[in-house]
């Protein structure tokens, strides 16, 4: 279960198992409520920018499996709270992460390729997150939305067709776009220049610590998604 503390400034961290807690910097974070998976914020942006995988869908349990699928096959190992920690950055850094990480010497673009060949293979089983999807589905009706991700944009709009957004978002940021994926800004500030959206205008939904720390160094306001349950 997850938990929040009450306090007037409270600030999202992502624990190595992947779930998003809250705690505040003046005092220990104290078990009080649980944190729902997604809470809408009640101030208005002109602008709504939505990472996919773990944000929309609920597909990171599927990418992981496909991710240490791979990796094992080739003599590598992922564990299953490093894979959480990081959410977000594009495929070939995580594959040179695990090298630098365990002393292997796993080749980056043909791992990544496997990988996301496997997670397409097994995506019609990915479902939305609903209360992101009927998030998206307001705030459309009076704002601009957008997608950016750290996967490639084949494999992001095939996860968008299978949670039935085929189409809906006008705008798509994916990694292979952008000269620096998360946790650097450029993804969001792509988002929030084709959307013709200041980036103090929009609100990026994100679930990653990466994305978090793109979203502020873009100027942009975030909210958290929690980690769904098995």
């Amino acid at each position: 279960m997850r938990w929040t503390a009450v306090a007037s400034e409270m600030r999202p961290y992502q624990s190595e198992l992947g779930e998003v807690l809250w705690f505040t910097p003046s005092r220990a974070t104290m078990p009080l409520y649980p944190m729902p998976v997604f809470s809408p914020p009640e101030k208005r942006y002109a602008g709504y920018i939505f990472d996919c995988d773990g944000t929309l869908a609920h597909s990171m349990p599927i990418h992981y499996r496909a991710w240490a699928d791979t990796v094992e096959k080739h003599g590598g190992q992922f564990p299953e709270n490093l894979f959480y920690n990081l959410g977000g950055i594009p495929s070939i850094r995580i594959v040179e992460i695990l090298n630098d990480k365990f002393g292997t010497a796993l080749e980056p673009e043909l791992i990544a390729t496997e990988k996301e060949c496997l997670y397409v293979e097994r995506i019609a089983t990915t479902q939305p997150i609903k209360e992101v999807a009927d998030f998206a589905r307001e705030v459309a009706a009076h704002a601009k939305v957008s997608v950016a991700s750290g996967g490639i944009l084949p494999v992001v709009t095939q996860t968008l067709e299978a949670i039935g957004f085929k189409d809906f978002f006008p705008v798509i940021v994916t990694s292979d776009q952008v000269k620096r994926g998360k946790p650097f800004p450029d993804m969001f500030l792509e988002a929030a220049h084709r959307m013709q959206v200041a980036p103090s205008d929009c609100l990026v939904v994100e679930d990653s610590k990466a994305g978090f720390e793109a979203a502020t160094a873009a100027g942009m306001d975030f909210a958290v998604v929690g980690r769904p349950r098995p």
